[in-house]
């Protein structure tokens, strides 16, 4: 199926994938584009590709981490998902089995409570006009998640699970320091009861000690909720941490996929190496061996042809100036878009072995 819109026309081909219960959610060929106005008449004359085709799982009570350099996508995949930056441009997102862009407005509201959200900046998020106890119980009320009569006891127990005091109820954001405000952000997403929560860069604006305890913080939450996160972060020893499958994004695609483990301790795409390679090691005995990549990073509203990734990559061949590569299964679980595996089996040779 194609969209026009101004003369231009949007691919939006994709083979719709079939809803399975063992993930809370499938992101399928997901697109979000932005058009770009110019013209005296004020018409689309392009689009930024913020995200140009993502795919990828998440199972129940699990954690996904989603890296990449500034401007990849993460962050606008996260909303997209979330239905907070207005209609996709293409692809499927299946919440629990539905479709979230095929939803009313009624259905929609009622479906917020299961996805919610964890801001980067914890200061800006929050309202400076609102004392902590409404940030925090104003959409538990919206929603009737519990009586009147049980509405105080339960904002105190959705503040003690989160490290706050009940006293601290009556004060406002700017008298709290950045971890505690974090607290904040954690315990209004978590008020009402949801079963997926997308966590944007939550620790990138703290201190280090800081950073640390809102992340137990969260693996405890996780555990005792049985949440599901979508963690997006520069942070990959963060990530690493906290993750059990891992996602690498650049210029709006997925490039690699895959487990954890199999992600860090065997990376695939020549992106992902050249990131991973940035991880500082606390061996002073040890000398890294940096990749460097050349050039910036394209704009995603001209992107190159071919392998967007070529015109940085030092082992480009000439079929990736001129030829999108398509997602292989490298290992078990393991995905990689890339040319370099054209010819390999992928996991039918790897069970050979």
């Amino acid at each position: 199926m194609s969209k026009k819109n101004d003369a231009l026309a949007i691919d939006n081909n994709y083979t719709p994938v079939t809803p399975d219960p063992q993930y809370i959610l499938q992101v399928n060929a997901l697109k979000k584009y932005f058009p770009i106005k110019g013209g005296v008449i004020t018409k689309t004359v392009g689009y930024v590709k913020a995200v140009d085709g993502v795919t990828f799982n998440l199972k129940r009570g699990t954690t996904m981490g989603l890296v990449g350099e500034s401007g990849c996508g993460k962050t606008t995949t996260g909303r997209a998902i979330l239905r907070l930056s207005g209609e996709k441009t293409g692809g499927q997102v299946l919440f629990n089995g539905k479709e979230v862009y095929d939803l009313n407005a009624k259905e929609m509201h009622d479906i917020r409570t299961k996805m919610q959200i964890i801001f980067q900046d914890p200061f800006s998020s929050l309202s400076p006009r609102m004392p902590v106890g409404e940030i925090i119980g104003e959409a538990v009320r919206e929603h009737g998640i519990v009586s009147k009569e049980e509405y105080n006891d339960y904002i105190d127990n959705v503040m003690d699970n989160c490290g706050l005091q009940p006293y601290h109820k009556d004060r406002y954001p700017h008298e709290f320091s950045g971890g505690q405000r974090q607290r904040i952000c954690i315990a209004r997403a978590l008020a009402l009861n949801p079963e997926f929560v997308v966590c944007d860069e939550p620790v990138s604006a703290l201190d280090v000690s800081i950073q640390a305890q809102i992340i137990n913080l969260l693996n405890d939450l996780q555990e005792k909720y049985k949440l599901t996160y979508l963690f997006i972060s520069h942070d990959l020893s963060v990530v690493e941490h906290i993750s059990d499958t891992v996602g690498v994004m650049y210029l709006g695609n997925l490039v690699e996929y895959g487990e954890t483990d199999d992600i860090f301790k065997n990376p695939l795409h020549p992106y992902t190496k050249a990131l991973f390679s940035a991880i500082p090691i606390p061996d002073p005995t040890i000398k890294m061996k940096r990749i460097v990549l050349e050039g910036s990073i394209p704009s995603p509203a001209n992107p190159p042809a071919g392998c967007k990734f070529h015109t940085r990559c030092a082992n480009c061949m000439e079929i990736c100036k001129t030829q999108a590569p398509e997602q292989k299964e490298i290992e078990p679980g393991h995905y990689v878009v890339c040319h370099l595996y054209d010819d390999v089996k992928g996991v039918e040779k790897n069970e050979e072995e």
